[in-house]
């Protein structure tokens, strides 16, 4: 099942306004300000994100960018020639899709280094920020695809008692860096991590 980290610390209160963001942020889909781009096969479809029980996925329009607000865990690594895409379900289920097309393959290299390392600290970093949270992560390994994705799965719990999951993966292709972030309420046994993969697996392939 990967491996577990947990940890507590105390904080401020940012990242997991992004987690909460899920169903209403999505029936927004993309920022008014944000410049739209073409839709290219370089981004999901809904069909190809994990199935929902109980509902379609729907998927706003591609946006050149970095997204508002910035997704936790990665955010802060987004670059301006970032693109994004999101996408929701009729219920709380939402996910997102992030490319970024780097000037050099080294760079891009080095920028997936980055975000593994972000992801790798996320849980840390999470309740050093908000004194009201327990995170928990887990890492699922690397997937054989174009130069590899690694993905990972961060739970949060705050006091109050809500709870989230999210995965995320991290893949490259030559010169281009796409994540994929899924979130909904609920815990690990929630997440539908065979499922994800084979969506990992289809983003990497699909950026050329």
């Amino acid at each position: 099942m990967g491996e577990t980290m947990q940890i507590r610390t105390r904080g401020l209160r940012t990242t997991v306004a992004a987690l909460a963001v899920v169903a209403g942020v999505a029936a927004a889909a993309v920022p008014a300000a944000a410049a739209t781009v073409s839709d290219t096969p370089r981004f999901l479809e809904p069909a190809e994100l994990p199935p929902h029980p109980s509902s379609p996925w729907y998927a706003g329009a591609v946006a050149s960018g970095q997204p508002d607000p910035l997704p936790m865990c990665v955010g802060d690594a987004l670059p301006s020639i970032t693109s994004h895409r999101e996408y929701w379900t009729e219920y709380d289920t939402n996910a997102q899709q992030l490319t970024v097309e780097g000037r050099s393959e080294q760079w891009s290299k080095e920028f997936a280094a980055l975000l593994r390392k972000d992801l790798a600290g996320c849980a840390k970093k999470i309740m050093q920020q908000d004194a009201d949270i327990t995170a928990t992560q887990k890492y699922y390994g690397r997937l054989k695809v174009e130069e590899g994705a690694d993905v990972y799965g961060i739970h949060t719990a705050r006091a109050s008692g809500s709870s989230d999951i999210h995965l995320f993966s991290v893949g490259r292709d030559g010169a281009t860096v796409t994540i994929v972030r899924w979130g909904q309420m609920g815990t690990f046994h929630d997440a539908p991590v065979a499922d994800f993969k084979a969506t990992t697996v289809t983003a990497v392939n699909k950026l050329y």
